[in-house]
């Protein structure tokens, strides 16, 4: 985003719909590009009533259009979709506008939001309780009496595929409860995981890394990154983990500035380095952070043990030893 931004583009929003340029000044003379995570309805239509050609530069990621025809889908054998994700983010954002058009729609961040959700399901809890707790996101008529008899679930595609799963799971249970074995198929859709293969192949890579031995882990990627920040999630459960967003935030071999995700604060350690002369350290990034980022992180990381190899010895060596 920070090199489009040096190459003139400008942004209408960030990433949670605040406004950073009035859309009411796009003209037809202007150039739109739909981001990666899509837009919304509304958005689209006030574009197109502008005369500007959404399709003509609309990335939206193909993964993410899969979960909205699977909740169109859904919306036709007339279920109440489910969507994990945080409300504020992009994506979930234009996500909830698709299926809202096609069915009674409610997005739940957490497992903790699923448990709230099954009190209600299992009347433990209220329709006043649900409106409460879910304000702002649900559909408009949303009736917890009626709409939570047929469920399914899909995900913000950046989100961590075993907590959804865990969800889908949790909430099937449920429903098979209410309803019995025989009849659950009636009342919750079985749906197949969501995420993009991009953040499902590095959280895979990550859950192996977990079974290394290493002195840290530093993790790349953009602080608002959703990806990103589980990726350190999973990592943090064992190692001393850093997240920074580029090779800046190393300030020396005993200072690096980096990112605690969960209270949205920059924080510096120092010391960070294990003192030996063969530390062994992981470095992964999220899933849109750029390969030249983390090679500067690494090449920054080489810099502080005089003794390394070079990355080209290295690769040569393993081309040698795989016979790639």
């Amino acid at each position: 985003n920070k090199d489009l931004q040096e190459r003139g583009i400008q942004f209408l929003m960030d990433t949670e719909g605040n406004v950073l340029y009035d859309i009411d000044k796009v003209t037809s003379d202007d150039i739109v590009i739909i981001p990666a995570f899509g837009t919304t309805l509304e958005i689209e239509e006030k574009l197109a009533s502008k005369g500007i050609e959404v399709n003509k530069y609309n990335t939206t990621c193909p993964f993410v259009e899969r979960v909205w025809k699977k909740s169109e889908k859904l919306g036709v054998e007339e279920f109440t979709i489910i969507i994990h994700g945080k409300h504020r983010h992009e994506e979930t954002r234009a996500t909830f506008s698709h299926s809202k058009a096609n069915a009674p729609s409610v997005i739940i961040k957490d497992m903790d939001d699923a448990q709230k959700l099954a009190a209600i399901i299992k009347g433990e809890l209220t329709s006043d309780d649900f409106y409460k707790l879910f304000e702002n996101r649900y559909s408009e008529g949303f009736d917890p009496e009626k709409h939570l008899n047929r469920i399914g679930v899909v995900n913000q595609t950046t989100m961590l595929a075993t907590e959804t799963q865990e969800i889908a799971e949790f909430l099937k249970q449920v429903i098979t409860e209410k309803y019995g074995e025989a009849n659950y198929k009636n009342h919750f859709a079985d749906t197949r995981d969501t995420l993009c293969y991009a953040t499902n192949d590095n959280q895979d890579a990550t859950y192996g890394l977990l079974n290394q031995d290493a002195d840290i882990a530093i993790v790349v990627g953009g602080y608002n990154s959703s990806n990103t920040s589980h990726l350190v999630e999973l990592l943090e459960r064992k190692f001393p983990t850093y997240f920074i967003c580029n090779e800046h935030e190393i300030k020396s071999n005993e200072e690096i500035h980096h990112f605690n995700y969960k209270e949205k604060k920059h924080l510096v350690t120092k010391d960070f380095l294990p003192k030996k002369d063969k530390p062994t350290i992981i470095l992964t990034s999220g899933a849109s952070c750029p390969d030249a980022v983390v090679e500067r992180v690494l090449h920054k990381l080489l810099d502080f043990y005089k003794a390394q190899k070079s990355v080209e010895d290295v690769l040569k060596e393993i081309q040698t030893t795989y016979a790639i």
